[in-house]
C-alpha cells in the first residue's frame, strides 16, 4: 500500500494525540462552535420576532445556553444514558440508519423509530436519535412562543386588567424558558450540521471496508473543537449564512432532509483529511468547519422563525384556548393559563 508523505503522517499523529483529551462521549463543535452558532442565529432573526429575542443579551444568552446539553454530561448514569444518543444519528454510506431503515421518511415518533430499528436487529441507543432531539425542542419552542403571544396580548388588554400582574410575571418566566429552549434547540441543530455526528464513521473510518484508505485516527475532537477554537472566526461564519428559507413542509421532513444533507459531507471530509486538509496551517479544514457552522446557524434561525409563525395557530393551556381567540380579545386566557385543575 502506498505510504503517505511524512508531513501527512505527522499531522495525523498530532491529531490523534490531541484526541486523547477528548471525552469518550463525543460532543459537536465544542464550546466555541456552539456559542458562535447560537449567537449568529439570534443576531439574524428578522424583525417579525419579539423584541426580547433580538437583543444583544438574548444572543449572548443563547450562545451560552447552546453549550448546556454538553455541559450537563457526567451528571449520572441514568441522566447520561438517556440523553447521550440524542446528539447523533449513525447513517451508513447509503444514508440508512446503521444499515437499517432510511432517514426519510422519518418515523412519526421515537417509539415508531425504535420499532423500525428493532425489526432490523438494531436499537436507538446505538443508532442515535438526533432527529427526534431536534423535533422535540422545536415543538416545545412553538408551544412556549404560543404562551408568550397569549400572555403578551392578555397583559395589554384593558378588559383583563384584574390579572395583569400575573400575566406579566408569567410572560417574564416564559421568556426565560424560551431562551433556554432555543439554546437546547441550537445545540442539537448544531450537532446536526457536523458531518461526523451523522455517520457510522464518527471518529475515524472505523472497522468498515476501507478501499480508499481513509484515516482511522480519532479525528472527531480535533476537527470540531481544537480546529474551530484556533482558526474559525464568527464573522467568517456569518458571511456564509444563507438567506431565510421556509420549508413549507412538516418539521419531520425538514429535519430528516437537513440531516441527510449533512451526511453528504462525510466522504468529502475524509477526502479532505487524506489530502492533508487538517494539517496545521492548511485552510481546507477551517473552510469546511466555517461552512458547516454557517449551515447550522442558518437552520437554527429558520427553525426559530418557523416556530414563531406556527405558534399563532395552536391551542394552549387547560382547558385549551386558541391563540387567535386571545389575540382577538374573544377569550380571557386566565382560567386556562392559571389552571382550573
Amino acid at each position: 500500500m502506498k505510504r503517505r508523505p511524512l508531513a501527512s503522517r505527522l499531522a495525523v499523529a498530532a491529531l490523534a494525540a490531541l484526541a486523547v483529551a477528548v471525552p469518550t462521549s463525543l460532543v459537536a463543535w465544542g464550546g466555541t462552535g456552539h456559542r458562535i452558532l447560537g449567537e449568529l442565529a439570534m443576531k439574524a432573526l428578522p424583525a417579525e420576532l419579539p423584541a426580547f429575542l433580538r437583543t444583544p443579551q438574548a444572543a449572548a444568552d443563547v450562545g451560552e445556553l447552546s453549550r448546556e446539553p454538553d455541559r450537563s454530561k457526567a451528571s449520572g448514569k441514568v441522566h447520561d444514558h438517556d440523553r447521550d444518543a440524542g446528539h447523533f444519528v449513525d447513517l451508513d454510506d447509503e444514508g440508512k440508519i446503521l444499515g437499517g431503515p432510511p432517514m426519510l421518511p422519518l418515523a412519526a415518533t421515537r417509539a415508531d423509530y425504535e420499532t423500525q430499528l428493532r425489526a432490523a436487529g438494531l436499537d436507538q441507543w446505538k443508532a442515535g436519535y438526533l432527529p427526534y432531539a431536534i423535533i422535540d425542542r422545536y415543538q416545545q419552542l412553538t408551544t412556549d412562543l404560543a404562551y408568550w403571544r397569549v400572555l403578551n396580548a392578555a397583559e395589554k388588554n384593558p378588559a383583563w386588567k384584574k390579572n395583569r400582574a400575573w400575566f406579566r410575571q408569567d410572560r417574564i418566566r416564559r421568556e426565560a424558558l424560551i431562551l433556554k429552549g432555543i439554546g437546547e434547540l441550537s445545540h442539537f441543530v448544531g450537532d446536526g450540521s457536523q458531518p461526523l455526528h451523522v455517520t457510522t464513521h464518527f471518529n475515524g473510518w472505523g472497522d468498515y471496508p476501507n478501499p480508499k484508505g481513509y484515516s482511522t485516527a480519532r479525528l472527531h475532537g480535533p476537527f470540531e473543537s481544537e480546529l474551530v477554537q484556533q482558526t474559525v472566526k464568527a464573522h467568517a461564519v456569518a458571511a456564509k449564512m444563507a438567506p431565510f428559507k421556509s420549508c413549507g413542509c412538516p418539521i419531520e421532513q425538514r429535519v430528516g432532509a437537513y440531516l441527510t444533507e449533512t451526511g453528504r459531507f462525510v466522504i468529502p471530509f475524509y477526502e479532505m483529511e487524506k489530502a492533508g486538509g487538517l494539517a496545521p496551517g492548511d485552510p481546507r479544514g477551517t473552510a469546511l468547519a466555517t461552512e458547516r457552522l454557517a449551515v447550522g446557524a442558518s437552520e437554527l434561525r429558520d427553525l426559530v422563525v418557523e416556530a414563531w409563525r406556527a405558534s399563532a395557530n395552536v391551542r394552549i393551556g387547560w382547558r385549551p384556548v386558541a391563540v387567535q381567540d386571545v389575540l382577538s380579545g374573544k377569550v380571557d386566557p386566565y382560567p386556562a393559563l392559571y389552571g382550573v385543575d
